[in-house]
C-alpha cells in the first residue's frame, strides 16, 4: 500500500484502465514503487519485463511507472506504440502528469493520462474483431 492513493483512487485507476483498453487493442499498467534504487530507468525496465508488457500482440503495451517517494515517473511505451506516437507525446503526457503531481494530484494526474493514451492507442490500435484483455488491468506494487 502507498500513502499517495486511496483505495478508491486506485479502484478509479484501474476503472480508467478499462475504459482506455476498451477503445482500443492496447495494454495499460500502472506500477507503484516503493524501494529505493540507483537506477530507476533500469528497474522500470525490468518491471516492464517482468508484466510481460512486451509480449503484447501488438507490441503496444503502455507502463506507467511512478516511485511518489523518489519524485520518479516514467512512462514506457512499446516498440509498436512508440513508433505511432514518437518520445514527443510521452514527453509531453509525463509533463502533464508531473504538473498534477507537484499539486499532490496524483489520481488525476494519472488517470488522465491513462485516458489520453487510451485515446492515442485507438487512434493506431482500433479494435478489430474481439477485443481480447492480454494483461491485468491492475496496478502493481514493488
Amino acid at each position: 500500500m502507498n500513502q499517495f492513493l486511496t483505495d478508491t483512487e486506485m479502484a478509479s485507476l484501474v476503472e480508467a484502465i478499462k475504459i482506455a483498453e476498451d477503445q482500443s487493442s492496447g495494454e495499460i499498467r500502472v506500477h507503484i514503487d516503493s524501494t529505493a534504487e540507483d537506477d530507476f530507468a533500469k528497474k522500470a525496465f525490468t518491471v516492464f519485463r517482468s508484466l510481460e508488457m512486451h509480449l503484447t500482440k501488438e507490441r503496444n503495451g503502455v507502463l506507467f511507472y511512478v516511485n511518489f517517494e523518489q519524485h520518479y515517473l516514467t512512462i514506457i511505451g512499446d516498440e509498436g506504440i512508440h513508433k505511432k506516437v514518437k518520445q514527443q507525446f510521452w514527453d509531453n503526457l509525463h509533463d502533464e502528469i508531473t504538473a498534477e503531481f507537484s499539486k499532490k494530484n496524483y489520481c488525476k494526474g494519472l488517470n488522465d493520462a491513462i485516458l489520453r493514451t487510451g485515446l492515442e492507442l485507438k487512434k493506431y490500435f482500433p479494435i478489430s474483431g474481439e477485443n481480447i484483455n492480454e494483461l491485468s488491468n491492475d496496478i502493481s506494487f514493488s
